[in-house]
C-alpha cells in the first residue's frame, strides 16, 4: 500500500488539501468496487493538532503530526497564501522533513504556489519546476538557483513534481495517478471529476503584467514607453539610444531588472494588448495586428502562438464570446 501524506502548513489553500484527499480515496474506490484491494493510505500531515486557515474560519485537524511519520511514499504540499517569505517561517519545521523523507525515497509534489516551500527546502536547486505564472517574478527573486519554465502545467525531475497555477493541480495530481496505477484508472478518475487530460501549458491563461518591482529607474522608462507605444515599431537599438544606454549594457540591465531581455518585453507587452483586444471587441485578426504594430500576419501569428500556445483565431474562439456566436 502506497502512504500519502498530504502536508497542512499554516496559510495553506484549504481546497487543494481536500481535492488531494478525496481524489486518493476515490481512487481506492474504485479498486474495491472492482474487488481489488485499496492502493492508497491517505494521511493529513501538520505541526499540531488543529490547523486554523482563512483567518480562523476554518479549521483542519491533522491526522498525524511530522514527527509520527516514520515512512511515506510520496509527499504534498498544497499552495500556500499570505505573505509566502513570513509563511515559509512559520512553517519552517516542515522542510528539514520534507529533505529527510526525500532522500529516504519518498517523492514530493507540489501544488501551485506550494513550490516556494518545495524550492525552500534546497532541493530544487539547479533543477526544473512549475508555479502559478503569477508569482513566477517572486519565485525568481527568492530562489534564483531553481529553473522555473514558464507556461509548463507539469514539471518532473528525480522525484520532484510542481505544477503551474491554480487548477492546474489538478492536472499534476492525474499525472501521479497514472504514474502510481495505469493509464485505465486516470482516465476515469478525469472523467468522474471532468477533468482535461494530458492538458501540458498554462500559457493561455496568462496575464502578462511587466515586473516593474525593481530599482532602475531608466529601465522603468523604457517599459513604460514599450507600453505607450504599441502600435510603434520599436527597435532595442532605439531604446537604448532615447535611455543614452550602451546596447550591450542595456539588454543587460533591462534582463537583469525584468526576466526578459528587451525585444522578449516587446513582444509580450504586444501580445497581450492583442489578447485583450481578441477578447473585447469585433476587430478581426488583421485588424488586431495592425493594432499592436504589426504589419506581417505569419510573424505575428507565429509570435502570438509561440506565447499563448493558441492562434489567434483559436484564442479568439475560445475567449470572445461573441465572435463565437458570430
Amino acid at each position: 500500500m502506497k502512504h500519502i501524506s498530504i502536508l497542512v502548513p499554516d496559510e495553506a489553500v484549504l481546497g487543494t488539501i481536500a481535492d488531494t484527499r478525496y481524489m486518493f480515496t476515490t481512487l481506492n474506490e474504485f479498486l474495491e468496487a472492482d474487488g481489488k484491494s485499496p492502493m492508497f493510505r491517505v494521511q493529513l500531515v501538520g505541526l499540531g493538532g488543529e490547523v486554523r486557515l482563512n483567518q480562523g474560519l476554518f479549521s483542519i485537524h491533522p491526522d498525524v503530526l511530522i514527527g509520527d511519520v516514520s515512512r511515506t511514499d510520496l509527499i504534498v504540499i498544497p499552495p500556500l497564501s499570505g505573505n509566502l517569505k513570513a509563511t515559509l517561517e512559520r512553517n519552517k519545521a516542515f522542510l528539514p522533513w520534507i529533505i529527510d523523507h526525500y532522500h529516504q525515497g519518498a517523492e514530493v509534489a507540489s501544488l501551485c504556489i506550494g513550490s516556494f516551500m518545495l524550492a525552500a527546502t534546497g532541493l530544487l536547486n539547479g533543477r526544473e519546476c512549475s508555479s502559478h505564472w503569477a508569482s513566477a517574478a517572486e519565485f525568481r527573486a527568492m530562489f534564483p538557483e531553481v529553473d522555473l519554465i514558464d507556461g509548463r502545467i507539469i514539471t518532473e525531475e528525480q522525484g520532484l513534481y510542481s505544477s503551474g497555477g491554480a487548477t492546474s493541480y489538478w492536472n499534476l495530481l492525474l499525472h501521479l495517478v497514472e504514474k502510481m496505477t495505469d493509464r485505465e484508472l486516470a482516465i476515469r478518475i478525469a472523467k468522474l471529476f471532468a477533468l482535461e487530460i494530458d492538458r501540458k501549458t498554462q500559457s493561455p491563461f496568462v496575464m502578462f503584467n511587466g515586473q516593474k518591482k525593481h530599482e532602475d529607474e531608466p529601465i522603468k522608462k523604457a517599459q513604460e514607453f514599450i507600453e505607450c507605444n504599441l502600435t510603434e515599431r520599436i527597435s532595442v537599438d532605439d531604446l537604448a539610444s532615447r535611455f543614452a544606454i550602451g546596447r550591450r549594457h542595456f539588454d543587460r540591465r533591462f534582463k537583469k531588472a525584468t526576466n526578459n531581455t528587451p525585444a522578449e518585453y516587446i513582444q509580450r507587452v504586444k501580445i497581450e494588448a492583442a489578447k485583450k483586444w481578441l477578447e473585447n471587441s469585433h476587430k478581426n485578426v488583421n485588424e488586431v495586428m495592425y493594432e499592436v504594430g504589426y504589419n506581417d500576419t505569419k510573424s505575428f501569428r507565429t509570435v502570438f502562438k509561440k506565447i499563448t500556445g493558441l492562434s489567434p483565431i483559436d484564442y479568439r474562439n475560445k475567449y470572445n464570446k461573441e465572435a463565437v456566436v458570430a
